[in-house]
């Protein structure tokens, strides 16, 4: 229950969650969804980072346990990387540190009890993982890449068009000796703000319509500039300043 998390102001430091959820050792949060109903019709869908997924009817999670239920079957040292509460007519995209995505039909995934381990989203080299797990409903809107030496694009969502699940996806960005691996891949509609952090706790927010749109076989422009042995780890949008004057960059 949401009333059972401690109110806290925006310079606290909260609670650690080890004591609000029986979390096990090296285990931690992924994804939070907030939910107050679970009709039949409305399905969890699962990513790791091996390329697996699932779908879940949201119904089977009405019933929580105090010491958590089992939602997914993590099998060779394998992870959870997102989970998107869908309306079983979404297309999921799966985006890798590679510079590889993948848009698949959710009916293409048959939905599943909570203790199955899924099936494969798409095929992943060695030394790649999915890094990204992004719901759409339409073709509308842009897909944002960071990668991990401060580059980065969006390229709309239409230039990924739907493939049968499984398969190898296609090139989302160059992950060139420039660029690094991707750190991250988000849904942006344009008018939002995004953050980049890096390793060393700089953060940087700008708004999303600065960054160029690009096509997928392509590296990007500089997000992000990085001091010596930093890397950018992180990218979240946010909304957009109200005032102008808050549009800082640190």
């Amino acid at each position: 229950k949401v009333y059972q998390l401690p109110i806290g102001s925006r310079n606290s430091r909260g609670r650690p969650m080890v004591n609000l959820l029986p979390l096990e050792e090296n285990e931690r949060i992924t994804a939070i969804l907030p939910v107050r109903e679970y009709p039949e019709d409305r399905f969890i869908f699962f990513a790791t980072a091996s390329g697996k997924v699932k779908r879940t009817p949201l119904s089977n999670f009405s019933r929580p346990r105090a010491n958590g239920i089992i939602a997914l079957d993590l099998r060779d040292e394998d992870s959870l990387i997102g989970v998107q509460l869908t309306d079983g007519e979404s297309d999921l995209m799966l985006f890798t540190s590679g510079g590889k995505g993948i848009r698949i039909d959710e009916q293409d995934v048959r939905a599943m009890g909570r203790t199955a381990a899924g099936v494969r989203g798409i095929k992943v080299k060695q030394g790649d993982e999915v890094i990204s797990l992004i719901a759409v409903q339409s073709d509308e809107g842009q897909i944002l890449f960071a990668t991990e030496n401060g580059y980065g694009k969006r390229t709309r969502v239409s230039d990924f068009s739907v493939q049968g699940r499984g398969g190898q996806g296609v090139i989302s960005i160059q992950t060139s000796p420039r660029n690094g691996a991707v750190v991250g891949a988000i849904w942006t509609g344009g008018d939002e703000e995004v953050m980049l952090i890096s390793n060393s706790g700089t953060l940087v927010r700008t708004p999303a319509e600065d960054i160029s749109i690009l096509g997928r076989n392509t590296q990007g422009v500089t997000l992000i500039r990085l001091g010596e042995n930093e890397q950018l780890v992180r990218i979240e949008a946010v909304a957009a300043s109200v005032d102008d004057n808050t549009d800082a960059d640190s």
